[in-house]
């Protein structure tokens, strides 16, 4: 690679660090200003509040980073433009194809740099950070268990196997035991919500009461409500959430639903979402060549901040669209993943070769 190459790649990471940098800043003010409700509430002190901001800066700019790409890429090229170095690098003989070569080894980089992010750095940093905030707020409960959340209350132990939602579960086992530590009843409900205030409302219950004189009585009920102190945020703590997953625990997490015969869409949308998302990196950063080379080449860093700055909105909205409503309208999960893609690059392609 020559000189000039090196130098478009210095300029295009250049202000992609400074856009980054301000949308992680802003990121980690409003998440801060967000952890207020929480302040104060068990143990969970303002000090933990900025740590737990901190943790999850990594899962934020793995979000983030393919709208930061976009809006430095647009930045970095505009200067170049509106200094007129780009025709003078196109009048020496530099090709449109030769730019792109340029601009996809640069997104090159910006995704192996996403995917160590997104692989080793955020999926753990997130969950300790959500579970230091937990365990802060509510210390007087213990949970144990990895694909599952085991939680004692006292005399009731749940276990939740799934979470769908913030107040929604499925797979619900509850043990009820005495002070001898005497198993008195046993049931389990395919689904659980909140209803209100320490009480959850267990859906499609069936339970087994142990006598002391050892006889069982089975009850099957359509509805039972339970009291308990849980917090619904405690109780779906060790739950796998796919934004917290790496696409190796994705992939494996998949295949152990699809053996069990679980419902595995969601899990499988995230995991195609993630892949298009690296793709994504190397398409926006070529996106922003045709609006400094063509119709936008004279206008102000305004302009093009807008400009890139709806793109990446339009970008993310239609990708975390898709990912919430794929499932509810049977939509193939790879095609969830990588519509929001493919419509970007059918766009970048037709301005590349539209200022070619």
């Amino acid at each position: 690679m020559g000189i000039l190459g090196r130098y478009i790649i210095r300029t295009v990471f250049g202000y992609t660090l400074v856009v980054m940098a301000v949308l992680l800043a802003l990121g980690a003010l409003f998440m801060f200003i967000g952890q207020q409700d929480d302040i104060g509430v068990g143990n969970y002190t303002a000090t933990q509040a900025l740590l737990f901001v901190a943790l999850n800066l990594p899962s934020y700019l793995f979000q983030l980073l393919p709208v930061a790409a976009l809006i430095g890429s647009l930045l970095g090229l505009g200067n170049l433009a509106r200094g007129s170095e780009l025709i003078v690098m196109r009048a020496s003989g530099v090709t449109t194809l030769r730019f792109c070569l340029w601009l996809g080894a640069a997104g090159l980089i910006l995704a192996s740099l996403m995917f160590v992010i997104g692989e080793f750095l955020a999926p753990p940093l997130g969950q300790y950070a959500r579970q230091m905030k937990v365990f802060a707020k509510f210390d007087e409960f213990n949970l144990g268990g990895n694909r599952a959340t085991w939680v004692r209350d006292g005399d009731t132990i749940i276990s939740v196997d799934q979470q769908s939602g913030s107040t929604r579960f499925g797979g619900i086992k509850v043990f009820q035991v005495d002070s001898e530590r005497q198993l008195l009843s046993v049931g389990r409900a395919e689904s659980a919500s909140v209803k209100g205030d320490q009480v959850w409302r267990l859906e499609k219950y069936v339970g087994t009461a142990f006598a002391p004189d050892m006889t069982a009585t089975v009850s099957r009920e359509g509805e039972r409500e339970v009291r308990t102190s849980l917090s619904s945020d405690f109780l779906g703590l060790a739950v796998m959430e796919p934004e917290n997953m790496g696409l190796r625990d994705l992939r494996g997490y998949v295949a152990h639903l699809k053996r069990n015969e679980l419902q595995s869409s969601r899990f499988e949308a995230a995991y195609w979402s993630r892949l298009a998302r690296f793709v994504a990196v190397l398409l926006v950063i070529m996106l922003a060549l045709p609006f400094c080379i063509g119709s936008l080449r004279n206008s102000g860093q305004g302009a093009r901040t807008v400009v890139g700055v709806l793109i990446g909105a339009g970008f993310v909205l239609m990708s975390q669209t898709l990912e919430s409503s794929g499932e509810l309208f049977s939509l193939s999960p790879w095609l969830v993943g990588w519509i929001p893609t493919a419509m970007l690059a059918v766009v970048t392609g037709t301005l590349l070769w539209r200022n070619r």
